[in-house]
């Protein structure tokens, strides 16, 4: 009986090289095998948000982006959330503060929808009464910079802490703040 030859499946893939969406200037981010492109699109690549913007304050940071269109051996995406590791959230919250959190569903300046998941970390132990005014505070703040702004713009104003900023100044009248931080950024396809 003879032998049949076997073809190595893995020699006969093509590699795709993935590119970052427009806000990240198509930056590369890596390069992945498939059979064909069909295979390639709708995967989910998370990369470092210090990888894109090359700025070591946002090592911390992680990108999820979606491949939607395959050009040849370029496939390019969109971005999909933004995100800070629990383990940093967590280096935040301190023993004697007192958190706030929000969840809050906005549609941008371009119709696109976006949920922010909102942390707020006072100086001291503040009343529940003062941790729901900051609540309604960030909410009513974050939706209004949502309407005035594209999405791009959002999502920029996240990476480069701009939101997080105007956003401890709004809520600092109630009562002094630490921190404001964005937990996650999610767009909604």
């Amino acid at each position: 009986m003879a032998l049949q030859k076997t073809v190595d499946k893995w020699k006969l893939k093509k590699w795709f090289v993935v590119h970052a969406p427009k806000s990240f200037n198509e930056e590369k981010i890596c390069e992945i095998p498939a059979d064909d492109e069909k295979q390639v699109m709708n995967r989910k690549v998370k990369v470092s948000l210090e990888q894109l913007t090359h700025n070591p304050q946002n090592s911390f940071s992680n990108v999820i982006v979606r491949v939607t269109d395959v050009n040849g051996d370029a496939a390019h995406t969109a971005l999909v959330s933004i995100e800070q590791p629990y383990s940093y959230i967590r280096s935040l919250v301190r023993r004697y503060k007192s958190v706030a959190t929000a969840v809050i569903p906005v549609q941008s300046k371009d119709g696109v929808n976006m949920v922010l998941k909102v942390i707020a970390i006072t100086r001291a132990r503040c009343t529940h009464s003062r941790l729901k005014a900051i609540r309604k505070e960030l909410i009513d703040a974050i939706t209004q910079f949502a309407r005035e702004n594209n999405a791009d713009a959002i999502s920029g104003a996240v990476i480069e802490g701009r939101l997080q900023g105007e956003m401890a100044g709004k809520t600092a009248h109630i009562t002094p703040i630490s921190k404001v931080e964005v937990k996650k950024l999610e767009v909604s396809s």
